[in-house]
């Protein structure tokens, strides 16, 4: 729609007149305005004068039929409303996100506009500000939650259907929007409210949830920078504004350099070992790169470094060049040329030590730990613990490794190396456990994985899962979206599902997400609370053919760990929206419900219930079960020592290293290694620069959250095994329990508080040690 004011010589056509009296009629019903113009159009002058004074005196709408030529403040207010009905980012009420009609020419006058009113509506708060919860947090939450949706759905669409256009046009308003959110967390008008509700007499009158709501506000304004003055606060401002640049570009080289490894194989040769699903999908990625007669018999076929594909090599191409090949340009994304991560590397620690001298810390993990459980000391006892529990098990897990391929008679045994262990970890896991992963798809199909989780939500929460296509607008056809049920049938909350990988547009990894919080405050259409919506996003293997998604028993995993997420998110008896859901809730805790989710991938009645063929509908033998279970802390030594790994540098980059001195980031990582790896990592290893989860992500200094709430996770899993995983009563009242402290108080309680009340104490590693199978080392 063109937003230029009408030409004066065209008010004196009769034309002109019925079409403005047209478009009157159609914003005048839209916006809820009075009408008083009659179906049969009178003379012009007629119809201008009656349009007139039909409108109230404020309303941008008599820019259409003036007594005079109108002014340039009017004619931008017009613009505003008529931009507002034609930008699905300013559309002023909607019960789902408009996924669909959200194109990249919307984002740049979509997000500059929204933050104009936002603006609007922070200046009249502050006007008015009082210490009050309706004169102060409600008004606030309308605000910050009207950028969170609306920025929400944008930085959505560019994880999951990025494009150039996209991307220039999030780079161009971004700024605006770390601007707006600096002037709100340093706003000294709402800020001294909040120490004013926390001086008060009635703070002690307050709910647990208020309060923490209030502290965690005080807390984030003083992170925010609001305490600084000046230079100060212009210096900290700067470091936002370019740490959240840097993050992006970060993503996005990641992003671009694993889309650009393709390998184009015509000799099946080289392919060697690759199971049927595995040159399916190649075939049918071929397919989609212009070799339209491609099949997975014949070829071609391409190789990239989407996890279905990168995975699937490593495990079990027979080709060692090939697997060192596909290995080393993962190893080394994003760490040349153009693509080339390094810098942005260097450049984000120099900037978050900085800010966190700036706001009094002496490294930015103490900046971290401010709004976590646990602190630096703590941290690194828990993953020192843990590292000399897993050491002599990962140990034994290479010695038993090189063994096993000696004994089979590869020449590989002499000088086995990081493409290989892969590979022959898949072999001695055949051999040991006679599982052979790639055979158990067919038992694995998506659809069927699905309704065993939700009966098994079913069966711990008292919640239904339905499908609900259709009823709220999806960004791509893959895309599942689903009601949740109470016992009485009704909803309680939604979400969306993206299960497949995409690599020309998506972002790899999985993750879940909020779209809407439950909130009482944003509570529409008669009901007491906005109900809660997620998306879980995922990246497993597609379709291939008429075949439905055939997953591997990981992929299957990750589902549950995502729902795990999304239950929090979902199944809050949080009414303030601040602290609903996963929202206020430490970052080192978040892990506690998608880890514990994992677990029950391992019970019997409920593996079993998921694993039918998918032709043929028979249920997974349970030898095949007994296996998977005896297998489950396969090489548990080195996966855990894998994460210790991550963790570690993590923690070192952000406490002891010096950005400016003459050590690089490698050579911390070669360090950290030598203690948390038993072959040691190669030279050209630059892992670092595709370390999305702590230069792109929220798990900067946080990394340890993943072994952190892993304690947490497996201690809440032992009550259900104290109670008898046999026992149906007994885990029925079990996990209502745990439905109404850990999924239901979100972050209106702290979370030890939440597990002492699940678990009747504090929490104990000695749960996790036990089900990775490292208890006797650890004693």
């Amino acid at each position: 729609m063109a937003h230029a004011r009408p030409r004066r010589r065209q008010q004196h056509s009769h034309v002109a007149a019925a079409a403005a009296a047209m478009l009157l009629l159609s914003f005048t019903a839209r916006l809820g305005l009075p009408l008083a113009v009659s179906a049969r159009l009178p003379s012009p002058p007629t119809t201008r004068r009656l349009l007139f004074t039909a409108l109230p005196p404020s309303s941008p709408l008599r820019a259409f039929c003036p007594r005079e030529r109108p002014s340039p403040a009017t004619c931008a207010a017009f613009s505003s409303t008529a931009m507002a009905a034609d930008n699905p980012l300013l559309a002023a009420d909607f019960d789902f996100p408009p996924f669909n009609r959200v194109e990249p020419s919307h984002v740049r006058p979509g997000i500059r506009e929204l933050l104009t009113r936002l603006e609007g509506e922070l200046e009249e708060l502050e006007k008015g500000v009082e210490p009050s919860w309706g004169k102060l947090v409600e008004p606030l939450e309308r605000i910050t939650d009207r950028l969170e949706v609306i920025w929400g759905m944008v930085d959505h669409l560019k994880a999951v259907k990025d494009s150039a256009d996209l991307r220039a046009a999030v780079e161009e308003v971004q700024p605006d929007k770390v601007k707006f959110q600096l002037r709100l967390g340093q706003s000294k008008p709402i800020y001294q409210a909040f120490q004013a509700i926390r001086n008060s007499s009635d703070w002690d009158s307050l709910t647990d949830a208020r309060k923490r709501i209030v502290e965690a506000q005080i807390k984030e304004a003083i992170l925010s920078g609001v305490a600084l003055e000046d230079e100060q606060r212009e210096k900290f401002n700067q470091i936002e504004q370019e740490l959240e640049k840097l993050s992006q570009k970060f993503s996005e080289n990641v992003l671009d350099a694993t889309k650009k490894f393709e390998k184009l194989i015509t000799d099946k040769k080289e392919i060697d070992g690759l199971p049927a699903t595995a040159l399916g999908l190649a075939a049918q990625t071929a397919v989609s790169k212009g070799h339209e007669n491609a099949t997975a018999e014949n070829g071609p076929w391409v190789i990239t470094l989407d996890a279905p594909s990168y995975i699937t090599v490593m495990q079990h191409a027979r080709n060692r060049a090939l697997r060192e090949e596909v290995y080393r340009a993962y190893l080394t994304r994003a760490s040349s040329g153009e693509l080339d991560n390094t810098d942005i590397i260097a450049q984000i620690l120099k900037l978050r030590l900085e800010k966190a001298k700036i706001l009094g810390y002496k490294n930015y993990a103490e900046v971290s730990m401010a709004q976590k459980m646990a602190t630096v000391e703590r941290v690194e006892e828990l993953l020192e613990k843990l590292r000399a529990a897993s050491w002599d098990h990962a140990v034994k897990d290479m010695e038993d490794l090189k063994i096993f391929a000696k004994d089979s008679g590869s020449p590989e045994a002499t000088d086995l190396t990081h493409w290989d262990l892969t590979f022959w970890s898949e072999r001695l896991r055949e051999s040991k456990y006679d599982i052979n992963e790639e055979a158990l798809r067919p038992y694995f199909a998506l659809p069927k994985v699905m309704d065993g989780l939700f009966t098994l939500a079913n069966k711990l929460f008292g919640v239904s899962v339905e499908p609900a296509d259709g009823l709220a607008p999806v960004w791509h056809s893959d895309v599942k979206f689903y009601c949740v049920k109470d016992s009485s049938n009704s909803p309680v909350a939604y979400f969306y599902f993206d299960p497949y990988s995409r690599p020309s547009e998506k972002r790899g990894g999985a993750w879940m997400n909020v779209v809407f919080s439950r909130s009482r405050v944003l509570a529409r259409n008669g009901l007491p609370a906005r109900l809660p919506v997620a998306h879980m996003v995922c990246n497993q293997t597609p379709p291939v053919g008429d075949k439905p998604s055939l997953m591997t028993f990981r992929e299957v995993e990750t589902v549950f760990h995502e729902f795990g997420h999304a239950l929090q998110h979902m199944l809050t008896k949080q009414d303030e929206g601040y602290v609903a859901g996963i929202r206020g809730v430490e970052w080192d805790a978040v892990e506690l419900p998608s880890q514990f989710m994992e677990n029950w991938c391992y019970h019997k009645d409920t593996l079993l219930s998921i694993a039918k063929h998918y032709e043929t509908g028979e249920t997974l033998p349970e030898e095949i079960y007994a296996k998977l279970v005896a297998a489950k802390n396969f090489r548990a030594g080195t996966f855990s020592l894998r994460q210790i790994r991550f963790a570690s540098v993590d923690m070192e980059l952000h406490t002891t290293y010096d950005p400016y001195g003459s050590l690089s980031i490698y050579d911390v990582d070669r360090r950290v290694a030598e203690r948390t790896q038993v072959l040691a990592p190669l030279p050209e290893d630059r892992f670092l620069c595709s370390f999305s989860h702590i230069f792109a992500g929220g798990y900067a200094a946080g990394y340890y959250s993943y072994k952190w709430a892993e304690v947490l996770s497996a201690d809440a899993f032992s009550a259900f095994e104290d109670a008898g995983l046999d026992n149906e009563k007994a885990i029925e009242e079990t996990g209502r329990r745990f439905r109404d402290t850990v999924l239901a108080l979100g972050g209106g309680k702290s979370p030890l508080e939440v597990f002492v009340s699940f678990r009747g104490r504090e929490p104990s590693p000695e749960p996790l040690l036990r089900h990775n199978g490292l208890l006797p080392v650890a004693a």
